[in-house]
């Protein structure tokens, strides 16, 4: 071992609490890195590898009816691949010791074989018998919610009529990653799963031989999908086509595709936060280091060592803490990107999860710390490396100190004698003071962004499902009906109140933009529906136009006062020219809004109505439900607590993960920050320090002179922190994840902001314990010494 690598032992072993805090805070850095990367790559090679091996389709059409040899003139599409047509409807199921509503969506499989497209997954049994007309495969999330297996029986009501079916398989789809119900926001597989059926008998029970109602196709490679849509729709129109759509509007796919968007935002975000810490606290600590060893590096130059390894030297000591921080954080991150995709794996239903770290995440996790590192100590190394051996050997020079702020005001007279060094070495020293606060303040903005998303998800359910939606029960019909619908529901004991819904699928063009989505008609005197505009303040639906959702109209290029088309796509499928009257705040979903009578008006038809809005009294709810269950032309049912409840199941657990590595990685950053800072400030000030006990100051002032500067860039810090939080990531953030699915509001609480600065000085106040231990040892005696 050479005398330069004893040197370099030697130097880590001095420094090793400063070296570990850097290292642990590039390791926090790493590992959001590998994480992120990891599962994003994990959830994307297994949804794109489940999508090959089991085919799932690349165009999805819905229709009324139409006979299947219509399927031969799709076929001949310019694009088209691989086409099966299929029969599936909505029904209304009953589970032996369960009350609540339960529907679900009854899939065709062909006769005796294997579908062409959307394969299905086998989990548990087999597929049905086409001679059997009771035999059904069960979607697992609802096989597990509800503790089915193969051999287990349910009933359904099927077009009217009470059947019994036998569960003959469990399975998973492609198709149906994530599971909801139309009509809901979020899944419930308690109340709405899958089922697949051979087609000979579902399409008896429903008039369907030798006709179909729905239809999956592939594309050859590079074949355009829009021209393709629009020969599809124009042959569909003539048969109640309701508009085709591509993979990438697909609902289930859309869902993951989110997701993913999330992880990337998240990758992007948060390792250049720790990286940039990392980056100041090494500049931090190799620059004193080479301001402390002066007298070191001009001996090693006189007895012959070249200014390359000088810089070697102390680059390999750099080297050695990024090689530690970027091992933990490797290791640290493939621990929880691991959990963190098997936690993605139980919410989206994947079969398999393809999970690994590739080389090369590693390899740009290196280059990533180590590129950082450089930049935080190229101007030290270079200082060590031009350091003439004849000025090494002197003492720096002292700094040059004048009358700062504080004396010109006079305020002195106001501190304390420990308060006015304090000031006064900040005043001194504003460049290291600021990088301290910056860094605590990072530190500050994670957890500010970790909270962010708990909070906007409170305020997003909060404003749709308590400030807009006020019912208890949403009921959805199996096609437009009269009122007497309406009277039926409102006639039910322990209904309180109903109001109609009238909701159309729809394509808005406005210029050359336009977007698919549908039309909900409301009652102008509705009491259960408010629409809010972006003050929260209630909208009534005006007589004539349409009110569109902010994000919907930021995507058609229009506001209040201009025109859309408005394309129906369903029924005698008219287009109409009608006026924006409004634009209402959304946070779910996107969706356009009339009056129910002029939408009516709008499509021909009478009054009619395709669901209703309840509020049941809560002690004749679950009679309710059985009534509802009993009306052939109920479809489905939609409770709205249960729904929030789910989603809060789903998403709590989802929380409570990130809010912990959040918090741990923050606390991560602080100690870093602060340990170094004092530690540093202890190193430079030591002499001071003991002087000040020499002449008399005790052991507490002497704590209270390098603590409470620290204390003092701390409480300096936390404000800027949230301002970071807020203004930067979570701005950035709400805007990166906002979707069609969701629209992130920027919302943060106070007890957000309170959890923050709370983690940060608890992390601030450990340091400062263990900076304030080593004011026992310093050396009184050595300070009478004369430094030449």
């Amino acid at each position: 071992m050479s005398t330069l690598q004893r040197k370099l032992l030697r130097d880590l072993a001095g420094m090793w609490g400063q070296a570990l805090a850097i290292a642990l805070v590039i390791a926090s850095g790493v590992a959001t890195y590998v994480m992120s990367i990891t599962t994003f790559e994990a959830l994307y090679a297994t949804q794109q590898n489940y999508y090959r091996d089991y085919r799932l389709a690349d165009v999805f059409a819905n229709l009324k009816r139409a006979p299947e040899r219509l399927a031969r003139r799709i076929a001949e599409i310019p694009g088209v691949d691989l086409l099966e047509t299929r029969v599936q409807t909505q029904v209304n199921i009953d589970i032996a010791g369960f009350s609540d509503p339960v529907s679900g969506l009854l899939v065709s499989l062909p006769d005796n074989a294997e579908p062409q497209l959307n394969l299905l997954h086998l989990r548990q049994g087999r597929l049905p018998v086409s001679g059997r007309d009771d035999e059904i495969v069960l979607s697992e999330p609802f096989a597990l919610a509800h503790q089915l297996r193969p051999g287990a029986k349910l009933s359904a009501i099927i077009n009217g009529h009470r059947k019994t079916l036998t569960v003959v398989g469990i399975a998973l789809s492609p198709e149906y990653i994530n599971i909801i119900q139309p009509g809901a926001l979020f899944p419930d597989d308690l109340r709405y799963g899958v089922l697949w059926m051979a087609r000979t008998p579902l399409a008896t029970a429903y008039d369907m031989e030798g006709a179909f109602n729905d239809l999956a196709l592939t594309l050859f490679p590079g074949t355009p999908l829009e021209p393709v849509l629009e020969q599809l729709d124009f042959i569909l129109t003539p048969y109640g086509g309701l508009g085709s759509y591509g993979r990438e509007d697909q609902l289930s796919n859309r869902f993951v595709t989110s997701e993913l968007q999330g992880l990337e935002v998240m990758a992007a975000v948060f390792p250049v936060i720790f990286m940039g810490v990392a980056t100041f606290l090494l500049n931090v600590v190799i620059s004193r280091l080479v301001g402390l060893q002066r007298e070191q590096i001009a001996a090693l130059k006189a007895f012959g060592y070249r200014n390359y390894e000088i810089g070697w030297h102390y680059w390999q000591l750099v080297m050695l803490i990024t090689l530690l921080g970027v091992t933990l954080g490797i290791v640290f991150g493939v621990w929880l990107g691991h959990g963190l995709s098997n936690l993605y794996q139980t919410f989206y239903h994947f079969p398999y999860l393809d999970y690994h770290l590739r080389t090369g995440v590693a390899l740009s996790a290196f280059a990533f710390s180590l590129a950082a590192a450089l930049l935080g100590t190229l101007h030290a190394l270079r200082r060590a490396v031009r350091l003439p051996p004849a000025e090494a050997m002197r003492p720096e020079p002292p700094a040059r100190y004048r009358r700062g702020w504080l004396d010109r005001l006079g305020l002195q007279r106001l501190l304390s004698q420990p308060a006015r060094m304090i000031l006064r070495n900040l005043q001194r020293q504003p460049l290291k003071a600021l990088f301290s606060v910056i860094g605590i303040a990072l530190a500050c903005a994670i957890l500010v962004v970790g909270s962010f998303q708990e909070d906007s998800i409170d305020y997003m359910v909060t404003v749709q499902f308590r400030l807009s939606q006020k019912d208890d029960l949403s009921v959805a019909l199996t096609g437009p009906s009269s009122h007497r619908a309406l009277y039926e529901l409102r006639s039910l004991p322990g209904v309180n109140h109903a109001e109609p819904q009238r909701a159309i699928p729809v394509r808005l063009r406005a210029g050359q933009y336009h977007y698919r989505t549908g039309v909900q008609g409301l009652t102008t005197d509705g009491v259960l529906y408010d629409l809010l505009d972006t003050d929260l303040q209630i909208i009534r639906l005006p007589p004539e136009g349409v009110v569109l959702s902010e994000y919907l109209a930021r995507q058609l290029r229009v506001k209040a006062g201009d025109s859309v088309t408005l394309e129906v796509l369903e029924g005698a499928r008219p287009v109409r020219q009608v006026p924006v009257a409004a634009v209402v705040q959304q946070y779910i979903g996107v969706a356009a809004y009339m009056d129910i009578d002029a939408l009516n008006r709008l499509l021909g038809e009478a009054q009619a109505l395709t669901g209703a809005a309840l509020l049941v009294d809560a002690t004749a709810r679950q009679s309710v439900y059985q009534r509802l269950k009993e009306m052939p032309k109920v479809a489905g049912v939609t409770n709205k607590a249960h729904a929030i409840s789910g989603f809060y199941d789903t998403m709590g657990e989802n929380l409570l993960v990130f809010a912990f590595i959040n918090t741990l990685l923050a606390g991560t950053i602080t100690f870093g920050v602060v340990y170094n800072s004092a530690r540093i400030s202890l190193s430079e000030r030591s002499r001071e320090l003991a002087s000040l006990r020499v002449l008399g100051f005790t052991r507490a002032e002497v704590g209270y002179i390098l603590l409470g500067e620290l204390g003092l860039l701390t409480l300096l810090a936390i404000p800027l922190g949230f301002l970071l939080g807020r203004g930067l990531s979570c701005a950035y953030m709400a805007s990166a994840l906002s979707s069609d699915l969701y629209q992130i509001p920027l919302i943060t609480n106070p007890s957000s902001y309170a959890f923050a600065a709370s983690v940060v000085l608890v992390c601030s106040l450990i340091s400062s314990m263990l900076i304030g231990r080593q004011l026992k040892h310093l050396d009184l005696v050595g300070v009478l010494k004369t430094r030449e």
